[in-house]
């Protein structure tokens, strides 16, 4: 029996990373009941031509789960062909059906298959993960639709917006996310049975006596697979499915890796609002002990570019394929394929968990606002002194000087005097009373029609679920 344990290599993925479920999908006794699964889907189209009998096909389901890879990897030892190998392997424990097993088939009518079928069942599992990293957003958002925060531009303090805006940013680029999943999921197709370069000519001569066409045995056998499949493929299917699969995942990687890196900035000292829930007994560093690292967001953040990068490796397939094929995608494609999917798996359920538990410290926000909000809320002072009749122009200059009198202090520590100094200013309250000074310079109150949207594209991804 092989067996792998903590003495040789391991992939992080293995066990550190990814799900169990995702795990399974992706494991070798997976592929090879899957590969069962094609080979008797193509033995019951068969029978159905006549070509083989019934005994022969019940042979082959009787034994389609009875995967033996030991078996299967003595016989590649031999081989050096791991397709023939588990064909073998499956044949020797069917003495009725065994001799039918991948009769007219090639290879890559059966791994192809195969890869689809998996990425489809894999991106379910993703589907289901995004809808609960979506819905923990969704109430996030409801519950700090309202609560005003300064908003950063080139990370510099621009204007009010709200923790609940905020975060519908990040929800939004998921939800584009999950309707691309959607889509991949829905036009996900398998290679079929075309044989060695497509042409169906070894299925064709098979069947040349039977009242059966290649193309009907083809439609007869990947509908019991429930699988739909390309009508063109040379020797593989179009390795830009690949390409796709690999661009919907970099997608999803890379919208939280903008919310992992925002969530970082965040955590940090100078902003102090937002925290990773941090155990009791958790440790932030081996060296400084009082320091409490934003961890699971730098995970996100580095198994994302992981992610990106792979999307490169299926560029190269889709387009270097040479002709009707050649094998120098194989040995990656059973590489970036599983680790892209896993490493999604991990991303989604820890950001899931993140977000259910993410801290946020009101305090902080309240007293970031107090300090930078005001600079903001000039503008509304603007507006409304060139409403009562001043000079645009020369209200400009009064708020600028102002502003760069308050920023001082405000470099010095010093509590924001900007509303003081225009409240004091003659030639505002010439205009406007010191109370409506105050009034406009109240920033909190500047977020336009921030709640509302963050609202509605909570309760939209609310209705998006439960219709799922």
């Amino acid at each position: 029996m092989t067996e792998f344990d903590h003495r040789t290599y391991l992939s992080p993925l293995t066990w550190r990373y990814g799900s169990q479920e995702m795990r399974h999908l992706w494991s070798e006794l997976h592929k090879r009941r899957l590969m069962r699964r094609v080979w008797v889907a193509l033995a019951a189209a068969q029978h159905v031509a006549g070509l083989v009998t019934a005994e022969q096909l019940a042979d082959l389901e009787a034994h389609a789960d009875d995967v033996d890879i030991e078996r299967a990897l003595q016989i590649e030892k031999e081989t050096r062909h791991d397709v023939m190998a588990e064909i073998r392997a499956y044949a020797e424990q069917c003495p009725v059906g065994g001799g039918i097993i991948h009769w007219g088939a090639t290879s890559a009518d059966i791994t192809d298959n195969v890869d689809a079928l998996r990425q489809r069942e894999a991106a379910r599992l993703l589907a289901e993960e995004l809808r609960r990293l979506l819905l923990a957003f969704a109430r996030r958002i409801e519950e700090t639709a309202d609560l005003p925060i300064m908003a950063h531009t080139h990370i510099q303090p621009a204007e009010p917006t709200t923790l609940g805006y905020r975060l519908a940013m990040y929800a939004q680029d998921l939800l584009e996310d999950e309707k691309q999943l959607a889509a991949l999921i829905a036009d996900l197709r398998g290679k079929g049975l075309k044989g060695a370069v497509g042409t169906q000519a070894g299925y064709g001569e098979l069947l040349g006596e039977c009242d059966m066409t290649a193309e009907q045995m083809e439609a007869l056998a990947m509908a019991r697979l429930d699988l739909p499949y390309f009508p063109i493929a040379g020797q593989t299917y179009t390795r830009q499915q690949d390409l796709r699969v690999q661009s919907v995942l970099a997608g999803i990687a890379s919208s939280l890796h903008k919310f992992a890196l925002d969530f970082r900035v965040l955590q940090s000292p100078p902003f102090g609002e937002w925290a990773e829930p941090f155990g009791r007994r958790q440790v932030g560093s081996s060296a400084m002990p009082f320091k409490r690292n934003p961890i699971n967001a730098e995970n996100l953040c580095s198994l994302a570019r992981f992610v990106a990068a792979q999307t490169a490796v299926a560029w190269d397939n889709a387009s270097q394929a040479i002709l009707e094929r050649s094998l120098d995608d194989s040995a990656n494609r059973r590489l970036f394929q599983p680790e892209s999917f896993l490493a999604v798996d991990e991303m989604l359920r820890r950001a899931a968990a993140l977000v259910e538990g993410m801290i946020f410290d009101r305090e902080q926000m309240a007293r970031n606002l107090a300090r930078y909000g005001p600079f903001a809320a000039t503008e509304r002072v603007l507006m409304a002194v060139v409403r009562a009749g001043a000079d645009r122009q020369e209200a400009h200059e009064w708020l600028r000087e102002a502003s760069l009198s308050a920023w001082a202090a405000v470099r010095q520590e010093a509590a924001n005097p900007l509303a003081d100094l225009l409240a004091a200013d003659a030639r505002l309250t010439a205009y406007l009373s010191p109370d409506e000074v105050r009034g406009l310079m109240d920033a909190g109150g500047y977020v336009g029609t921030a709640a509302g949207r963050a609202r509605a594209l909570a309760q939209a991804i609310s209705r998006r679920s439960a219709s799922a």
